[in-house]
Formats: structure tokens, C-alpha cells, sequence
């Protein structure tokens, strides 16, 4: 596994030349071993029990605290910062963001294959995270004090060592003024990482707004969006999300596109990340790369094909020379 971090970016454009920079240095430098890099939520087919661990203190401390949990962990993620300086806001904005968080993972999910098995799951890195102590939707917080409780008597308690232990799908971020997003699969493409990205910073940038209007949305317990969350990772855009507010079921490709149009109409605009929001209505016509590679998979009963496909859409629109 090879970890980037960008710069920080003004916007969704920078980041965007930001990961092509990136990438192409990881693929130009890994070609000179013979080796070619993917970005996914698995690779397809390796087994846990054959990695070895980083040989850092970090890495070394969690495989002693987890054990066999984090030998397992033979998953890849992408976490998502938005920079806020306001930590009351930073804590509505955490609040509010989780009932898109299900909608995001629909449209990042790249994760169907694990150790060379079809897991019948979009999103199957979700499963192998869920081992691990505090992760998953955060309950709802009233507040940064109530918050940053919480994380001091987990510290006291000895129950985590700092808060960068704490692995939620939205958190702000223990050491930077951001708000952290990081429910996501690795996106294959990087039009897929930056149109999620896009939407994201949109979505915080519409709760802000509606923040100083003095307004607020509906805000669900985390179990209701934990529902969510399991059928995003199970079926992907090819299931149904449930409508809290109404009771309903709804395709969510249904949804994801309302929540496309919504975020356009009233953000897109003002932050000029309108094309890499409409980017979401190509996932939804060609699909996830989760679905990508089950199409390849049903067609050439081959992972090794799947790599294939994995490396190539992972170079896609970057000069590897």
C-alpha cells in the first residue's frame, strides 16, 4: 500500500492537479521496479495472512492493541477535508453531513472482491472496518464542549491513547482545522474522488449557509443512518435508500441525482465546482467501479481482468512517461 496526502487546496481544481501530480509520481516511480499501482477498497485477490506491516512504531502499536483485526485490515480508504475554522460549526456541520455520508459511499464504492471471492458487497472494505473499535456514523453532538468530552475521557479512561483513535466516518480531525470525511472507498478515478469531494464541500457549504440564516435540517440518529450506510455498502447505486423524513424507500440513484441537482442550484456555482458535481451523473450512467469490476468479472470469470481494468482507470487522464 502506498498512502498520498495533497496539499492543502483552495479548491476542487487544485486537488484535482494536485492527485494527477501524485499519482503520476507513484506510477512513474513504481514502474521502475516492474510494478504497477490500482486504486480500490480491496485489491481483488490477496490474502491478509501474507502481508507484512510497515515496520513503524505506529503501525506496530495498533497491530498490538487489535491483533488479528488489524492483521485483517487489508483495506484502502480515502479521507476527505474540509477546512473549517469555527468548531461549533465544525460540529453542526459533522451532524448534518452524515445523512449524505450513504449517498457518497454509493457513488466511491470499490470494494466488491476480498481475497479472491465475489463478497456480494459493493462496499465490502465497510465490513472488515466495522471490526475495529469506534467507527462507523457518530452519534449526534450538541456541541464542540460535549464533543471534545467525550474524546477527554476516553483519554483518561485509557481507552484510547489520543483521539486520532477515534475512527468515525465523520470526525473532526484531532490535529488539523478540518472536518474529516473518511467513509469513502479509494476511488479509482480521479474524477470519481473529486466529484464526491466536490459534493461534500458544497453540502458543508449549503449547511452554513442555512447555519447563518439561523434554519436547520433534519438531523436522524446514527442507527437510522447506519441502515443506510449497510444497503449503500450491500447493493450500491442498485439499491434502495430510505427517505427518514417520509418513511419511503428510494432507488438511490433517485436520490443521489435530487441531491446532484439541490447542491448545483444552490452552491455549485459560487464555489465553481458545478462540473465536478455533474461528474456524479456519469457514475450513475456507467456505475461505481465496484460495479465496473463485478461487469468485467461476469464477463471474463478472470480477476486477474479486473486488475487490469483497475490499473488502467487508475492511470486515467495522467502522463505516465
Amino acid at each position: 500500500m502506498v498512502e498520498i496526502s495533497t496539499i492543502v487546496c483552495k479548491d476542487v481544481d487544485e486537488a484535482r492537479t494536485e492527485l494527477i501530480r501524485l499519482r503520476g509520481e507513484i506510477i512513474r516511480l513504481t514502474a521502475k521496479g516492474g510494478l504497477k499501482i490500482e486504486a480500490a477498497g480491496t485489491h481483488p485477490f490477496p490474502l491478509w495472512e501474507m502481508q507484512k506491516i510497515t515496520p513503524i512504531e505506529l503501525y506496530f502499536g495498533v497491530q498490538k492493541d487489535m491483533q488479528i483485526v488489524a492483521d485483517q485490515l487489508l483495506i484502502f480508504g480515502i479521507h476527505i477535508h474540509i477546512g473549517i475554522e469555527d468548531r461549533e460549526f465544525i460540529i453542526d456541520a459533522m451532524n448534518a453531513v452524515r445523512n449524505i455520508l450513504p449517498l457518497v459511499l454509493c457513488l466511491s464504492s470499490s470494494s466488491p472482491f476480498w481475497m479472491g471471492c465475489n463478497t456480494g458487497f459493493k462496499s465490502y472494505r465497510c465490513i472488515v472496518f466495522r471490526h475495529f473499535p469506534r467507527t462507523g456514523i457518530p452519534r449526534i453532538f450538541r456541541s464542540w464542549r460535549e464533543y471534545t468530552d467525550l474524546l477527554s475521557m476516553l483519554e483518561e479512561t485509557k481507552c484510547i491513547p489520543d483521539t486520532s483513535k477515534v475512527w468515525w466516518d465523520v470526525r473532526s480531525h484531532w490535529k488539523y482545522p478540518t472536518l474529516e470525511i473518511r467513509i469513502c472507498d479509494v476511488c479509482t478515478k480521479i474524477d470519481e474522488v473529486i466529484c464526491i469531494a466536490a459534493i461534500l464541500q458544497t453540502a458543508i457549504f449549503k449547511f452554513c449557509k442555512i447555519r447563518q440564516e439561523n434554519l436547520t435540517g433534519r438531523i436522524y440518529p446514527a442507527p437510522l443512518i447506519e441502515e443506510n450506510k449497510w444497503r449503500a455498502a450491500r447493493y450500491g447505486l442498485e439499491g434502495n435508500i430510505v427517505n427518514f423524513g417520509k418513511l419511503v424507500e428510494v432507488p438511490a440513484k433517485n436520490i443521489i441525482s435530487r441531491l446532484i441537482e439541490d447542491l448545483i442550484k444552490e452552491a455549485g456555482e459560487e464555489l465553481g465546482s458545478t462540473n465536478r458535481i455533474k461528474y456524479a451523473n456519469r457514475i450513475l450512467e456507467e456505475g461505481s467501479s465496484a460495479d465496473r469490476q463485478l461487469a468485467t468479472f461476469e464477463k471474463t470469470k478472470n480477476l486477474k481482468a479486473v486488475v487490469d481494468q483497475l490499473i488502467d482507470e487508475t492511470a486515467e487522464g495522467i502522463d505516465c512517461k
